[in-house]
Order: C-alpha cells, then sequence, then structure tokens
C-alpha cells in the first residue's frame, strides 16, 4: 500500500494523480492499482506478459515501469510506502458455482418437457462448423429444436443461438430447426431481439429442476 501516481501509455493515456492505492504484483506477471472504494476492478492494471523495473527518476523518487508485450507502458511514481507484505497463496482449486450453464444444460437434458411440452432430447453439444449447440432436441411433431441455454439471457446470446440456426438450417437431415433461448433471466432486449427472430424464450427456474431429480420430490 502506497502513496503513488500512475500513469498509462499505450493505445490510449490515463492519469491517476497522487494519492493512497494498492499496488499488487501477482505471480502471473500482472500488476493491479486498486482504490479503496468505487468497484472491485483496478483503476489501472499491466496484463501478462509484462516486466516490472524498479528505479529512481530524475527528481531521485523510485518509479516502477511495467512494460507490456505491445510496449505499452505502466509508470507507478511511489511517494510513500505505506505498508509492504508478500503471500504465497498456493495452487487454487478454482470457482465453485451452483446454478451455471453446465448444470442447467445437464438438469435440462434429462428434463426437455420443461422446456416445452413433447420436447425429447435427441443430444448434448450438438455440433456445428462454429461451436456446438447446448441441446438439439426434438418436438412432439418429430420437428428439429436448437436450444441455446444461458445463465442470464441477454443480446449476444440470442446471436449466438442465430447463428447456430443459420448453419442447422442449411442441413436437410434437420431443417426446419427453431430456435429456445433458455436462461434463469432473460433481458427484455433480447427477449424483443428473439421475438422478432423467432426464437422462443424460455425461463428457468433452476431450483425447481433441480427438485426434480430429488429422489424425496418424486411422486410414485
Amino acid at each position: 500500500m502506497a502513496r503513488c501516481q500512475v500513469d498509462y501509455a499505450g493505445r490510449l493515456t490515463a492519469h491517476l494523480p497522487m494519492a493512497t492505492r494498492v499496488l499488487m504484483i501477482k505471480a502471473d506477471g500482472s500488476v493491479l492499482v486498486h482504490s479503496d472504494g468505487g468497484s472491485y476492478k483496478p483503476l489501472n492494471w499491466m496484463s501478462p506478459p509484462c516486466k516490472v523495473r524498479e528505479g529512481v527518476n530524475d527528481e531521485g523518487q523510485v518509479e516502477w515501469v511495467v512494460t507490456g508485450k505491445d510496449d505499452d507502458t505502466l509508470r507507478i511514481l511511489i511517494e510513500d510506502v505505506q505498508h509492504d507484505s508478500s503471500h504465497e497463496l498456493g495452487v487454487d482449486p478454482g470457482l465453485q458455482k451452483d446454478g451455471v450453464e453446465k448444470h442447467l444444460q445437464e438438469l435440462l437434458a434429462e428434463h426437455p418437457a420443461t422446456l416445452a411440452e413433447g420436447l425429447t432430447l435427441v443430444r448434448r453439444e450438438y455440433p456445428t462448423a462454429i461451436g456446438p449447440v447446448d441441446l438439439m432436441c426434438r418436438d412432439a411433431a418429430g420437428a428439429s429444436v436448437a436450444v441455446e441455454i444461458k445463465r442470464r439471457g441477454d443480446i449476444d446470446g440470442v446471436e449466438q443461438l442465430t447463428r447456430y440456426l443459420e448453419l442447422l438450417n442449411r442441413d436437410p437431415l434437420l431443417a426446419p430447426v427453431r430456435g429456445i433461448f433458455a436462461a434463469q433471466e432473460i433481458k427484455p432486449q433480447a427477449r424483443v431481439l428473439a421475438t422478432d427472430r423467432d426464437i422462443a424464450c424460455a425461463v428457468v427456474d433452476y431450483d425447481a429442476l433441480r427438485g426434480l431429480d430429488d429422489p424425496s420430490h418424486r411422486l410414485f
């Protein structure tokens, strides 16, 4: 933690006047400059690979010069170091989330009829030239249905499903293929775009889906 001034030069320029901030140098080589408020995101940063060189400027002040892979630079002028410590964090086991897209996909693959009556699964991760569709299904009439699953549905997800549908409908063995955009939450703009493109929207209740797989919730 130090009082410092930060100047970035590269694709653009940015200046942070002298103030107390947290300076972080991570084991992967990245350098981050944090403030005490505003956001969890750093005010400025340099992603690896980069080099950190400590020296003094013409006025004799301590200065860190961080050089990135594209020769952009982050100059950190340090007026006063208030705290300096180093810690080994060890191997990170990874972030484990509940209710992410993979879990939704697994549950919806087991219970596709929750998206539309009569829907049955053909295959998970159905391949296309630009990536796999989350679920390929058939409806009660035997027509092909491509399902794209997101935790939070936005316009990008609708665009992604649109590209899949365009490719899938070129296959005479599948066409016509319609789409279902499924998510725990669908933003209004995404719903409008999906409707305009004849893509159905399905809001998924994750807890209810998990209940279907819970033996204590089943009826015999």
